[in-house]
C-alpha cells in the first residue's frame, strides 16, 4: 500500500536539495484539509520556501514559484517568501487559508513569526471578495443544471460560509469545514448540508446527482448577499509594509 505522507516528505527534501531552497512551511491545501475529499481526491501540497540571501540580489532573480508535480494523486507546487509576504500585504485569503491548514507537514519557527506579523495584513474586504468570487464562479459553472456533482456544492458552500463568519467575528475563518458549521444555521440548511456530507464520503468526484434545493436555494440567495457586504466594506488594508520588511530581511539573516 502506497505510504503518501512519505512520500509527500521525501518530495520536500528533493526540492529543497535540488532547488536549493529551504522550506518553511508545507501543508494540504485542498479538499482534504477542508474536510470533505472524495475517495479518490488528490493531495494539494502547498509550500513556502526561502532561498539563499544572495539569490535575491541577483540581477536575473529565479522565478518565485516552484511547480513540482501534478498527477492524479499530487498536486505539489509553493510560492517564495517574498512571493508569500507580498500577498499576505495585499490581504490574500489564500495565503491565511494556508497557515490555518489542519493538515501540516512540515513547519517551522520562522514561519510561526509570519504568521504571527501576517495577522496585522488580514484584510475583510479582500477575503469576502476572494470568497464570493469563488463560490459565484462554482455555481455558475457547475451547480446550475438539473443534475450536479455533489462535491462542487461544497466548493461554494464553504467559501459562503467563510464569509458568513467574517462579517460575524471580523477574522481569518477557521479551514476546516466542519468548524464553520459551529455558526448558528438555519435548522433546515443544517439538515441538507449533514445529508449531504453524508452522501459526498460515498461518491466519487465525477459523480452526478439531483439538485438538493435548500442547498441550491442558499447559495444563490448567500452569492447576492455577500457582493452586497463586499462592495459596501471599506478599505481595510494595512500599507505600512514595514513589519513585512523587517520580517523579511530578519529571514534572510540579515
Amino acid at each position: 500500500m502506497r505510504d503518501i505522507l512519505k512520500e509527500i516528505n521525501e518530495k520536500l527534501d528533493e526540492i529543497e536539495a535540488k532547488e536549493n531552497v529551504r522550506i518553511l512551511h508545507a501543508i494540504e491545501s485542498g479538499s482534504r484539509a477542508w474536510g470533505f475529499a472524495s475517495p479518490d481526491s488528490d493531495y494539494d501540497v502547498r509550500f513556502v520556501y526561502v532561498r539563499r540571501k544572495e539569490d535575491y540580489l541577483k540581477l536575473n532573480e529565479p522565478r518565485d514559484v516552484i511547480e513540482w508535480q501534478l498527477d492524479e494523486v499530487l498536486d505539489i507546487n509553493g510560492w517564495d517568501l517574498k512571493k508569500a509576504l507580498l500577498q499576505f500585504a495585499r490581504g490574500n485569503a489564500t495565503l491565511f487559508e494556508w497557515s490555518g491548514s489542519p493538515i501540516v507537514y512540515r513547519t517551522t519557527p520562522e514561519w510561526k513569526k509570519i504568521t504571527e506579523v501576517s495577522k496585522q495584513y488580514f484584510s475583510e474586504k479582500s477575503a469576502v471578495y476572494h470568497y464570493y468570487g469563488t463560490a459565484n464562479k462554482t455555481y455558475h459553472e457547475y451547480l446550475t443544471g438539473g443534475k450536479v456533482r455533489y462535491k462542487k456544492y461544497f466548493y461554494a458552500l464553504r467559501p459562503l460560509m467563510a464569509s458568513m463568519y467574517i462579517e460575524e467575528k471580523h477574522m481569518a475563518p477557521p479551514v476546516l469545514f466542519d468548524d464553520l458549521l459551529k455558526m448558528n444555521i438555519p435548522a433546515e440548511l443544517r439538515a441538507a448540508i449533514d445529508e449531504l456530507l453524508e452522501i459526498k464520503k460515498r461518491t466519487t468526484e465525477k459523480e452526478e446527482n439531483p439538485q438538493l434545493p435548500v442547498i441550491k436555494a442558499f447559495i444563490e440567495s448567500e452569492i447576492e448577499k455577500q457582493k452586497e457586504i463586499a462592495d459596501s466594506l471599506p478599505d481595510d488594508h494595512n500599507k505600512d509594509w514595514s513589519a513585512l520588511d523587517r520580517l523579511f530581511l530578519e529571514m534572510l539573516g540579515d
